[in-house]
């Protein structure tokens, strides 16, 4: 079970960067996006053990996100070789404030751990983990029992960051001292009104090294993470109550004639 922890920002986004990753197709991730269906071929899985939420609306919507907003997921893709992905409300902040109507913009960051040898150790001595895709589809809870998939997100991680940031052809190095992948936002739009939870669903394509500065070690993986998110019920505007009030009152009505 991933389990909350304090998050490790990294290297900020850049603003052309986070341009090509809205605009960046689905053309050519289609096999990443139909994964979450039935097992990908080829390479090693490894699996966040998440159970998917019921979409049951008499029973409460499990949710990993904290109050505040924020988790952290882990898959150990060797022995202490630890990937992390970090997930984090936005946009608003408060998790409680997500509700159907409206934009809810989330940012996400993955990084690498190898427990071997100490953080400040140079990369010669660590064993290295590339990640070449990264793709979230997400499923709807609704009280009606309709699902959606209202949240697609697709791209070549080398596309979200800055150009002199290291890479090779197996991908975005993430255990550099620049900080790995770091996405600050990303939205998910308007859910139906019945929806009271969401799930995002990850899925990130690595290379992993077997054993450190050793080149022809590398073999490829798939790491999976679910992450549920409670939909709160919409908040009542100030102008949906007026509206209420006005009705309520039997619409206008004149004060005496003099």
């Amino acid at each position: 079970m991933a389990t909350p922890r304090s998050i490790r920002p990294a290297r900020p986004l850049t603003a052309v960067a986070l341009a090509l990753a809205v605009t960046l197709p689905l053309v050519g991730c289609t096999p990443l996006l139909e994964a979450f269906n039935g097992a990908p071929s080829g390479g090693t899985e490894s699996v966040s053990q998440v159970s998917v939420p019921s979409a049951d609306p008499e029973t409460a919507f499990e949710s990993l996100f904290t109050d505040d907003g924020s988790v952290s997921l882990t898959s150990d893709v060797a022995e202490d070789l630890e990937v992390r992905l970090d997930v984090w409300a936005a946009d608003p902040k408060r998790t409680r404030e997500w509700m159907p109507m409206g934009e809810k913009t989330f940012g996400f960051a993955v990084n690498v751990y190898d427990h071997r040898v100490d953080d400040k150790a140079v990369l010669t001595q660590k064993r290295r983990v590339y990640i070449s895709q990264i793709a979230i589809t997400s499923q709807t809870a609704q009280s009606g029992g309709q699902v959606s998939t209202p949240f697609q997100f697709a791209a070549d991680p080398r596309t979200l960051v800055p150009s002199d940031t290291l890479r090779s052809e197996r991908g975005l190095l993430l255990n550099s001292y620049q900080g790995g992948l770091h996405v600050p936002e990303t939205t998910i739009n308007q859910l139906p009104p019945d929806t009271f939870g969401v799930t995002l669903q990850f899925q990130l394509s690595v290379w992993v090294e077997g054993s450190a500065d050793d080149d022809t070690s590398f073999a490829q993986q798939t790491v999976y993470h679910q992450l549920p998110i409670t939909i709160f019920p919409q908040a009542e505007t100030d102008a949906d109550a007026e509206t209420s009030t006005g009705s309520g009152a039997g619409g206008s009505s004149e004060g005496p004639t003099p």
